[in-house]
């Protein structure tokens, strides 16, 4: 091996070279953007919601649409390299003289891998993985326009690797899990029924386990401390809500741990200072996310709203555990069931019980429903998803062989509901 140092005063090869620095810099941002990108938690969106919302929004998109984000930095790492092996092979060729084509090879093999995998791979990674908060917001701009250039071949990247995925069958469905579960021998029924639960834990939303709005307990800021204490005797629950005006306007949680050294105040004690912030959520969010959200932030109650705002309902730490390992029942509970069997085998529901408690009451799959429930969750809005509009007492509807009776109501609120088969009925 022979250097020719004339080689490097040419301009040709000072321009390669800064070429080359330049292409390695393309690679690092590109590695760097998929790792800061895609390590970022609830907890890290959070904090760039609350320090640039619009950085935060952006970003959000970016995740939002991940399968599309990741296929364009891949082009563009992947082609970034491409130009840097064949123009490290270039630089070398003109710069170094090799006593055989096997030593010009392994020589530039090496450096080329060295010079990548070091400065377009590892350190980037590293730097963005410990800054990914940083490095995602000055990331997106330029990957947002990106993305936008490279649709086309991001698409037909997507596309060819939806295809490979669906023949591959990498990933089982849930009816395939739970057949397999059938089968087990060596797990008891109640392990069984854990096991269940996991499997449908991870595609259930928050919207299919809260409580809705009209049960939810609440407290209006401007309530005097014994009308405090009385809803908090009354309710037995450990977490209350706070709002003000109406319960779309929530203001905090306000933790009876935190009352109990007061509890001997008057009237006139400001309780409101004890109010700790609430927490807000999507409908739509997926309660495995919501999960670890819970735990990152040491949360146990979330307010749930919709895409305008209003108060939807109320989810806690409780309801997402009993969604894998049953009801979890303490000394507050009432020992009281959501519906009530007669000796001719009716059925007497609360209109709020959710279709999924419905459907194990009768034994059916959980699925039963599904061609005729639209949007609705419960089985009062079943009811009104068949009708399409309002019924009065005694009203009924017929769904999948069930004849389904209000029996009361408050106002157009369906209260109670007889769910009984079809051939049974006199």
């Amino acid at each position: 091996m022979e250097v020719l140092p004339q080689m490097f005063a040419t301009p040709g090869v000072i321009a390669m070279l800064a070429g080359l620095l330049v292409l390695i810099c393309c690679s690092a941002f590109a590695s760097g953007s998929e790792t800061a990108l895609f390590s970022l938690k609830p907890t890290d969106m959070e904090a760039l919601e609350g320090s640039d919302a619009v950085a935060a929004a952006r970003i959000d998109r970016l995740l939002g649409d991940r399968e599309y984000t990741l296929a364009t930095i891949l082009i563009v790492n992947n082609t970034v390299n491409i130009c840097i092996v064949l123009l490290s092979a270039l630089i070398i060729a003109r710069t170094v003289s090799f006593s055989s084509t096997l030593w010009a090879f392994v020589f530039t093999s090496v450096i080329v891998t060295f010079i990548l995998l070091l400065f377009g791979e590892i350190m980037p990674k590293v730097f963005a993985t410990y800054n990914n908060r940083t490095f995602s917001r000055a990331c997106a701009p330029v990957v947002s326009g990106l993305k936008v250039v490279l649709r086309p071949a991001a698409w037909l990247l997507v596309a060819t690797g939806s295809k490979i995925k669906g023949r591959g069958r990498e990933n089982l469905s849930l009816e395939e899990l739970s057949d397999a579960l059938d089968v087990t021998q060596a797990t008891s029924d109640e392990e069984k029924h854990i096991l269940e639960g996991i499997v449908s834990f991870a595609g259930r939303e928050v919207d299919q386990i809260m409580r809705p709005r009209l049960d939810i307990v609440a407290i209006d800021v401007e309530d005097d401390f014994e009308a405090v204490k009385r809803v908090i005797v009354e309710s037995g629950f450990s977490r209350i809500p706070v709002y003000r005006e109406s319960i779309d306007h929530v203001e905090g949680i306000l933790y009876i741990k935190d009352v109990v050294p007061h509890i001997a105040a008057g009237a006139e004690f400001g309780w409101q200072r004890l109010v700790r912030e609430a927490h807000f959520i999507p409908e739509h969010k997926k309660i495995d996310d919501l999960l670890e959200e819970f735990q990152a932030g040491k949360v146990h109650v979330a307010i749930v709203v919709d895409e305008y705002g209003a108060t939807r309902g109320l989810v806690s730490l409780e309801d997402i555990l009993e969604e894998i390992v049953g009801d979890i029942s303490d000394e507050s509970d009432r020992a009281d069931t959501f519906y009530t069997r007669t000796a001719g085998g009716e059925y007497i529901f609360d209109g709020k019980t959710h279709l999924s408690d419905v459907t194990r009451a009768l034994g059916a799959d959980e699925d039963f429903f599904d061609d005729a429930r639209g949007d609705a969750e419960t089985l009062a809005g079943l009811m009104l998803e068949i009708r399409r509009g309002f019924l009065k007492r005694g009203e009924s509807v017929e769904s999948n062989g069930y004849r389904l009776t209000a029996l009361s109501l408050d106002g157009r609120r369906i209260e109670k509901i007889k769910v009984v088969k079809s051939g049974n009925m006199d």
